[in-house]
């Protein structure tokens, strides 16, 4: 619902089917809506009609005063006890992360390969440069596990952070390529084989109830994760300690990291769905669309006549479509003209102002109130249109009237200013003072739990709001990228 789309934002309950996705600042999750049709980057989504168990087996906590038999915990400070819990809690991350992985190659790439189930160039496109993120973080839990005293206790570690973040740039193509690696993987459930073997998988303990997709999107997941657990060591670091600059530094690497890649992330998911509209007359093309790095939102609304459409709020254009197949691939055609956000009036309807069209339908439902409807509409000169579009709820519609308002904002100031700078895109924002698009802050993205063990539940995931600064003179805004 008004991704990125978070931004790498960014979701529901099992069983809800609300398609919208908002782009909203900070990549932390990014954005994915609970369509079987639509693949979306920051955020799992069950992608068959038998959907796992909404609840999934969580790992063990563990707690560093409980795993290891410190005799020293009765000298230590409730402060100095918290940081070893968090100092504890990066590293029982990273050996969960590291055991994740390997499982997704061992009891999925490697099998399917085996068994011709899917071609060795699909599996590539689904997994990515998974592999290749396997040593980094082995490298990472090396370096904490060496500076960990026999009685479990770690004195710094800031400097081995400081040290090891910026190899997390490698991160940039993996995050990239999750919006084509998911649309992939949904075209594949198709095939029975495929969907046999998932299921198997899904159903055998080692899975914890975590379907494929779960697991391809644990690095992002994890990624958005380090801000927050180098701020909670931070927090319970004395101000004399000297870690304490160390990790300070360490946040800004990490936020700088996962906004450069939050940016990236959503121009590549913007590119992936201009890729994919489909024009039925060259009259129907825009620049507007052709200039667009940013994917606002979008996801699937219903007219007054029941018609599913597949709408798409580019930063200065809305494109309303109608999901069909085209050469096996999942494309968006175009239903009616572009609409430039600029001439775009927005009105919010209350439930029951709408009648549904249709002589069976509106037989049958002129009695009922029809809610969660807005209308947007056009005028220029001998053009015009006029669509009364259904969310799913009102939840959902709301944040649809608040992403077109937002870009109407942005595109009036902009106008203001002169330029439209890439500063003043809708972008999700993970952490990082620049939140640029693709930034659904990676951080808030993660579940509670979910960033406990590494792994992403098949629930929704919210993103929190974080203000982002406008280069220009309009006022501070918040951006989401969240999948309902």
């Amino acid at each position: 619902p008004p991704s990125g789309s978070k931004t790498l934002k960014v979701l529901l309950p099992s069983g809800s089917k609300t398609l919208i996705k908002v782009r909203r600042k900070v990549l932390k999750r990014s954005i994915s809506f609970r369509s079987d049709s639509r693949p979306d980057l920051f955020s799992p989504r069950p992608w068959s009609r038998n959907m796992p168990p909404a609840n999934t087996k969580r790992r063990d906590s563990k707690l560093w005063s409980e795993t290891f038999d410190v005799c020293v915990n009765h000298m230590l400070t409730s402060k100095e006890i918290k940081r070893q819990e968090a100092i504890f809690e990066l590293s029982q991350g990273e050996e969960d992360l590291i055991e994740d992985l390997k499982l997704a190659k061992k009891a999925y790439h490697d099998p399917m390969l085996k068994l011709s189930i899917m071609t060795e160039q699909e599996l590539n496109q689904i997994f990515g440069t998974l592999d290749s993120l396997i040593p980094l973080h082995e490298d990472l839990l090396r370096r904490l596990q060496e500076v960990r005293k026999p009685d479990g206790s770690t004195e710094h570690v800031g400097h081995i952070l400081v040290g090891w973040l910026p190899c997390l740039n490698s991160y940039d193509s993996y995050c990239s390529n999750q919006v084509a690696a998911k649309a992939l993987l949904d075209h594949k459930k198709q095939d029975h084989r495929v969907q046999d073997f998932l299921q198997r998988c899904l159903e055998s303990p080692f899975s914890r109830k975590l379907d494929l997709w779960n697991f391809l999107d644990i690095p992002r997941s994890r990624l958005v994760k380090y801000p927050l657990l180098l701020r909670e060591i931070l927090r319970h670091t004395p101000n004399d300690h000297p870690d304490q600059q160390h990790l300070e530094e360490a946040i800004n690497i990490i936020q700088g990291i996962v906004a450069e890649i939050n940016i990236k992330t959503g121009e590549s998911e913007c590119q992936y769905y201009k890729e994919r509209l489909i024009y039925l007359e060259e009259g129907q093309r825009d620049s507007l669309i052709d200039n667009s790095r940013v994917v606002c939102c979008h996801g699937e609304l219903k007219n007054n006549r029941g018609v599913k459409l597949h709408v798409f709020l580019f930063e200065e254009v809305l494109v309303i479509t109608r999901a069909i197949t085209h050469n096996e691939q999942l494309c968006y055609q175009m239903y009616r003209q572009p609409i430039p956000v600029r001439e775009l009036v927005l009105e919010d309807l209350q439930d029951g102002e709408v009648r549904l069209g249709g002589s069976i339908r509106g037989a049958f439902s002129n009695n009922e109130r029809i809610k969660n409807f807005f209308r947007v509409s056009f005028k220029n000169g001998s053009q015009s249109q006029t669509h009364s579009l259904q969310a799913n709820d009102s939840f959902n519609k709301q944040q649809w009237l608040n992403c077109i308002r937002q870009a109407k904002e942005k595109v009036t100031c902009a106008g203001k200013a002169g330029v439209l700078n890439s500063e003043a895109h809708f972008l999700l924002s993970p952490n990082g003072s620049r939140v640029p698009q693709g930034e659904t802050t990676l951080e808030q993205m993660d579940q509670s739990d979910c960033e406990s063990d590494c792994s992403m539940d098949t629930s929704e995931i919210s993103i929190d709001c974080e203000r982002m600064e406008q280069t220009n003179s309009c006022e501070n805004e918040k951006q989401i990228e969240t999948n309902v």
